[in-house]
């Protein structure tokens, strides 16, 4: 299996899934299809579906086009978001293959949308398994609750994403890294392990190399909205739940400007 990240737009990222034994591809939220069929195309692959994380048009956006281009192709997305060019409605727990070697499970993540999708992907070869997180996981961050709640987000983050391996890769939908550690070690000044990771983030993005992938287990240590279990966490809010301190989380990080940064729709 191998998994070539694109950049797309000013910091998003597309994907491409590649199995290796036949060459086929699914392309993750190819919200630019040239730049998506141009890296499938120098690795000799060619794209076999879409997987859709959710409806936000530096998502979804390119998903006409690639049907256009790439005719009878399968485009998949959540059942409960209105996905744009959709063809394929998936539910929770669904199940998609690629090729021979590469099996797919669609998990509801919701929250950032109501039908967000993870895509949870493992391979024959033995790899270390990789999940697509579109918005709601990003490294050391969280999508905004734009259509749910704390509670969801809880679910989301800890119980579904959390539960899977902790070998598992995290691909997620843009490049905030840098900017999300720095917001971390606010909240956590003490922590040594995102300190290291965001020296070395920044080291990434002076060479115009991406961030990605982490891990979940990386994530239970360095992203605060992972680690609201902790009564550390928790009695830095002054709250006694996870859930609320997931609330006052989000709540600090939707009031922090954190210098001269340009927020988007989907930041953080």
């Amino acid at each position: 299996m191998k998994i070539i990240p694109v950049p797309c737009l000013d910091d998003n990222y597309a994907y491409l899934i590649v199995d290796e034994s036949t060459k086929k591809a699914a392309a993750v939220d190819p919200v630019e299809p040239e730049k998506v069929l141009k890296a499938a195309g120098e690795v000799g692959a060619y794209v076999d579906c879409v997987l859709t994380t959710h409806h936000h048009w530096d998502h979804a956006g390119g998903n006409e086009k690639m049907r256009l281009q790439v005719p009878g192709i399968k485009v998949f997305g959540g059942s409960l978001d209105n996905v744009k060019g959709c063809t394929d409605q998936v539910e929770n727990g669904m199940k998609l293959s690629l090729g021979k070697d590469i099996e797919i499970l669609c998990l509801h993540t919701p929250c950032h949308t109501k039908g967000h999708i993870s895509y949870y992907v493992t391979s024959k070869e033995g790899e270390d398994p990789a999940v697509f997180t579109g918005d709601t996981l990003f490294i050391a961050g969280c999508g905004k609750f734009f259509e749910g709640s704390a509670e969801q987000m809880y679910q989301s983050l800890i119980v579904t994403l959390g539960s899977l391996p902790k070998s598992t890769r995290v691909y997620c939908g843009h490049e905030y890294t840098v900017k999300n550690l720095k917001f971390m070690l606010t909240l956590e000044p003490e922590n040594e392990k995102t300190k290291q990771k965001l020296e070395w983030a920044e080291k990434q993005r002076e060479a115009n190399q991406p961030t990605v992938p982490s891990t979940i287990g990386d994530e239970f240590e360095i992203n605060t909205f992972m680690r609201v279990d902790l009564p550390e966490i928790q009695a830095k809010f002054s709250v006694n739940s996870p859930v609320e301190a997931m609330r006052e989380v989000r709540k600090t990080k939707d009031n922090w400007r954190g210098g001269n940064e340009v927020y988007c729709r989907a930041m953080l």
